[in-house]
C-alpha cells in the first residue's frame, strides 16, 4: 500500500481584500519614505516605519488623523486626507504589521 502525502497548500501570510488595498494605499502613497513591510528600514530616516507605529499609537486612533489630515513635525510628510473606506483598509493593514 503506497500513501502519498500532499501538504495543504496554504499561503502563511495570505491577507484580506481590505488588508491588501492598504497595502496598495501605502505602496503608492507612503512608500518613497516610510518602510511599509515588517523588515526594511524606511527610506527617509525620520520616517518611522509603519510597523513600529503601533509601539506610538494605538492603530484604531489613526482613524481621526487620516480623516482630518495627518499633520507631523517633518517638512517633507504631505497631509493625506483619507475617506473612510481608505482609512478602513489602511488600519486594517497596519494590525498586519504588530
Amino acid at each position: 500500500m503506497l500513501i502519498t502525502l500532499t501538504p495543504a497548500v496554504t499561503p502563511a501570510l495570505a491577507i484580506s481584500p481590505d488588508e491588501q488595498r492598504g497595502k496598495t494605499f501605502a505602496l503608492t502613497n507612503c512608500a518613497r519614505c516610510h518602510a511599509i513591510d515588517r523588515v526594511s528600514p524606511s527610506p527617509l530616516p525620520i520616517a518611522p516605519p509603519f510597523r513600529e507605529l503601533h509601539k506610538r499609537y494605538p492603530i484604531e486612533s489613526l482613524a481621526e488623523s487620516l480623516a482630518e489630515g495627518i499633520q507631523t513635525g517633518h517638512p517633507t510628510m504631505p497631509e493625506f486626507r483619507l475617506d473612510p473606506d481608505q482609512i478602513h483598509d489602511l488600519l486594517a493593514y497596519l494590525k498586519t504589521l504588530e
